[in-house]
């Protein structure tokens, strides 16, 4: 079972409130089992909202409020769902593909804090808890390889 952002097939959960849909995302999903994931759905964040960014260890919207707790809590929620979706449907978790600079779900590299688009190297809140697991994380920008 493979864990999915699911701005990347179409969810409408993104911060502005559309989605990130990837066809080469949707196609493999044809093929593979998996469950969605949104952790800051799952934090209780609005849709539509400001952007976040990472800003030293706290994860700032635009307009200076911290979110870091939120995104933190939806973390926790959607890693929690995920494991127990795994264990009701006996599956492993094979890997994840998510949301590319996210601060919650960016493999490799996040957005800066300085709202500019520059990205720095860093891991989403999200996709840090995966890989501390020791879970495979790519994202969508990524070529596909399971």
């Amino acid at each position: 079972m493979y864990i999915v952002s699911a701005c990347l097939l179409g969810q409408n959960c993104k911060y502005n409130g559309g989605n990130n849909r990837n066809e080469d995302v949707v196609e493999f999903c044809r093929t593979h089992k998996y469950v969605t994931v949104c952790p800051e759905s799952a934090g209780r964040l609005p849709s539509p909202r400001p952007p976040a960014e990472k800003v030293g260890s706290k994860i700032m919207d635009k307009n200076g409020n911290d979110l870091t707790e939120a995104f933190i809590r939806g973390a926790e929620i959607s890693l929690k769902s995920c494991m127990e979706m795994a264990r009701l449907s006996g599956e492993e978790i094979e890997g994840a593909i998510l949301k590319a600079n996210s601060p919650s779900c960016g493999v490799g590299h996040i957005y800066d804090g300085t709202f500019s688009g520059t990205l720095t190297e860093g891991n989403g809140v999200f996709a840090g808890m995966l890989r501390r697991l020791g879970i495979e994380t790519i994202t969508e920008k990524e070529k596909i390889k399971w």
